[in-house]
This record gives structure tokens, C-alpha cells and sequence, in this order.
């Protein structure tokens, strides 16, 4: 008999931690988002670490700018951001207080309110694509700028929160490089991912873009 998920919110503790300790620890971790048609809830199967100060990959790598002011907050907290002038991507912060650091949300199954995330990603061949890479991920869980800053370990209502769910042995967990990732911060082998997962998006290396003319 498989056991069913544990629904118990994840305490502020668990992020103030390293975020390389928090990454592969939220897989199999859910998600639920309150919309006002319904929740939806996703489990995790893909994330990326980004280690502020330390990674040039990361937002926060220059130090704080209005954009991105929640990463060096209280770990817990949810970081959004827009990106090619069409997604949001979401991030959960890690670590204490003042030294950023985040994890970006790759990818995820949908396990209750799937009907809902499919008015928002019409062109889905099937459900195991509906969160099938960051932005997806976002789309379908109705994540947007007014999410940013959001407490996801607050009690009582709150638009988004993360609960245990099932945790994924270290035998499944896979890691390689983050997807798109230029420069120096290519380097580090910070995706996380549950192996063989249908919903866990393909890597693709960073691909400059070419100046026309």
C-alpha cells in the first residue's frame, strides 16, 4: 500500500539552511497554490540552487537591486521574477536572513487541480507537460508579480504554501548542470532532478544570441 503524501507544512527551518541542502530536499515536496477558482497542488521533481554571492548565475550575485530585495529576506519566503518579456519563474529563499540565496521551481507534476492548470496552459499535450520547465511551472499555477515576497511558511490562509509530501530517496536524485546558464555560472552542476520522471524538462547548455546585420 503506497503511503499517502504528508500535508504538513515545511517549517521556516527547513530553508534556513544551505541552499545546496535545500535543492535536492524539495523534491517530492508539494506545492499549493490558492487560487479563487480552487487549489492546485504540484509535486516537485526539478529544481536549480543559486548561492547569491558565490554563483554569477544568480539575480543576487551583484548584490540587492529592487528586483530582486526578497532573496536577501527571510528564508521561506517566494521569489518571482519576469523573464524574455513573457514568463514568470518562481524561487523559494534559503538561507539566513541578508545572505541571498534561492531555489528556482523547474518542473512538477500536477497531483490535484489539474483541470484548473489546463485553462491556463491550453496547448499541454497531455498533463505531464503542464509544468514541464520553470515558466510552465509558473503559468499553471497562476504565479505572477503580486506572489513575490509571499511567507509560504505563514499560518493560516496564504496564497501559496509547501508541504512535506514524500520525500525522494537519494538513489532517485540526479544532479548535472543548470539549463541556460551563461559564463561562470555554467560550470556548476546545481539541477536537481527526480530520475526518469516524465515531468522533468531537457537540459539545454546556454545559447548567446546572434546579432543580426
Amino acid at each position: 500500500m503506497i503511503a499517502s503524501p504528508d500535508r504538513t507544512p515545511l517549517p521556516r527551518e527547513f530553508f534556513d539552511r544551505p541552499v545546496l541542502e535545500v535543492a535536492p530536499d524539495l523534491l517530492g515536496r508539494l506545492v499549493v497554490r490558492a487560487t479563487p477558482d480552487g487549489p492546485i497542488t504540484l509535486r516537485l521533481t526539478e529544481v536549480e540552487a543559486y548561492d547569491g554571492p558565490n554563483d554569477p548565475g544568480s539575480h543576487a550575485y551583484r548584490g540587492r537591486t529592487a528586483r530582486n530585495g526578497v532573496m536577501f529576506g527571510p528564508p521561506g519566503h517566494v521569489y518571482v521574477y519576469f523573464t524574455y518579456g513573457m514568463w514568470f519563474c518562481m524561487n523559494l529563499v534559503c538561507g539566513p536572513e541578508n545572505r541571498a540565496s534561492g531555489v528556482l521551481l523547474r518542473a512538477g507534476e500536477i497531483v490535484e487541480g489539474a483541470e484548473l492548470a489546463r485553462t491556463r496552459w491550453l496547448s499541454a499535450r497531455n498533463d505531464k507537460e503542464l509544468a514541464k520547465g520553470p515558466a510552465r511551472l509558473a503559468t499553471a499555477l497562476d504565479v505572477d508579480r503580486s506572489l513575490d515576497g509571499t511567507d509560504a511558511c505563514a499560518s493560516g490562509d496564504t496564497p501559496l504554501r509547501v508541504l512535506a509530501g514524500t520525500v525522494v530517496t537519494a538513489d532517485q536524485v540526479r544532479n548535472g548542470p543548470r539549463t541556460g546558464v551563461p559564463g561562470d555560472g555554467a560550470v556548476h552542476p546545481w539541477r536537481f532532478w527526480v530520475a526518469d520522471d516524465p515531468t522533468v524538462s531537457p537540459y539545454r547548455a546556454h545559447a548567446p544570441k546572434r546579432r543580426r546585420g
